[in-house]
């Protein structure tokens, strides 16, 4: 069972614990969200290569590629 704890003592509970957090820096911050969007696009391009690949191999197999 929980221990009961006050609104007042939970606030200074989580201002104690958020102060020991380590912010990234606006830079990190850019730099990180700039790697998210080229990984992303990577993977995009890979799996619309790859799906490109399984769809010539299904008209292929099925005798549907004229």
């Amino acid at each position: 069972m929980m221990a009961k704890i006050n609104p007042g003592q939970f606030v200074r509970q989580v201002r104690q614990e958020v102060s020991k957090v380590t912010w990234p820096s606006r830079r990190e911050t850019a730099v990180s969200t700039l790697m998210v969007f080229v990984m992303v696009m990577l993977a995009s391009i890979f799996f619309l290569i790859v799906d490109e690949i399984f769809a010539l191999g299904i008209k292929f197999i099925l005798g549907l590629g004229g």
